[in-house]
């Protein structure tokens, strides 16, 4: 427990760290697809946009529902009611995506393992939290909703539901994340091209 605590902890520092070495590795990497002549490249950029947009708009569907709730209330309705973390498995399509548009595979692959890695921990952590908070509640929601991936299928949501819009202002820009990280790339690649800055590798 003491360890998952711990990962918990740590996530955002860790996360942080990691971003920052991706940068740097993405800042000097050349497409490897344009310098063949290859339209891979591009059909990785279309799908990393696509799933950049669906995790966009999924962790908005998520804050609309948690923002002002998470630390006392058992959310078990829309978004809840399909994956026990949300959240998590939209970052997780949003950071492949931003992968993607970096136009390499090797660079995709990295920060999915990355992900996989660090958030198995902070998940198994946060549950604990959730058990001790809910107890039996928690016990019935966790047999019949996955822990990450979405059942689609089995999509609850009530008729009303009271939003906190101050809060839920306040987390707009943490949704969009992506969608500046992939703004970012895609400048980085339009100065690789200039010749406004050295590709000294390309990535596969």
């Amino acid at each position: 427990m003491a360890s998952l605590a711990f990962a918990s902890r740590l996530r955002i520092p860790l996360s942080r760290a990691l971003v920052a070495a991706l940068a740097v590795v993405i800042l000097f990497n050349g497409s490897y697809w344009a310098q063949e002549g290859l339209m891979l490249g591009d059909l990785l950029t279309s799908l990393g946009l696509v799933l950049i947009g669906i995790a966009t708009v999924g962790r908005l569907w998520c804050n609309l529902y948690i923002v002002g709730y998470k630390n006392n209330t058992l959310l078990t309705t829309g978004p809840y009611s399909i994956s026990r973390n949300p959240l998590y498995f939209f970052s997780s399509l949003g950071a492949v995506g931003v992968g993607l548009t970096c136009e390499s595979l090797i660079v995709t692959a990295t920060i999915a393992l990355l992900f996989a890695a660090t958030y198995p921990s902070v998940i198994l952590a946060e549950e604990k939290r959730l058990a001790g908070l809910h107890g039996q509640a928690w016990k019935d929601y966790v047999a019949h909703v996955p822990r990450f991936w979405p059942k689609f299928g089995q999509l609850t949501e009530p008729e009303r539901y009271t939003v906190h819009p101050q809060q839920f202002r306040r987390h707009l820009l943490d949704a969009l994340w992506f969608v500046w990280a992939a703004a970012i790339v895609q400048l980085i690649q339009t100065l690789h091209d200039s010749g406004w800055l050295p590709g000294y590798w390309h990535a596969f």
